[in-house]
């Protein structure tokens, strides 16, 4: 919001389980487990939205 750049966990593929520091993380900064679940579907909806527009061809 103010410019800041904030890095949370840098693992390409973050653990949700009971001790995973990915959500305790967001939970920290203000977002709540199951807010930051809603905003990760709406990103993945919107990319395949974004990726299915996409033509590809194999030659």
């Amino acid at each position: 919001k103010n410019g800041e750049v904030l890095v949370n966990e840098i693992n390409t593929i973050p653990g949700f389980t009971a001790i995973s520091m990915y959500p305790k993380l967001w939970e920290a900064s203000g977002l709540p487990l199951p807010k930051l679940l809603d905003k990760l579907i709406n990103l993945a909806i919107e990319r395949f939205k974004r990726e299915s527009k996409l033509k590809t061809t194999v030659s």
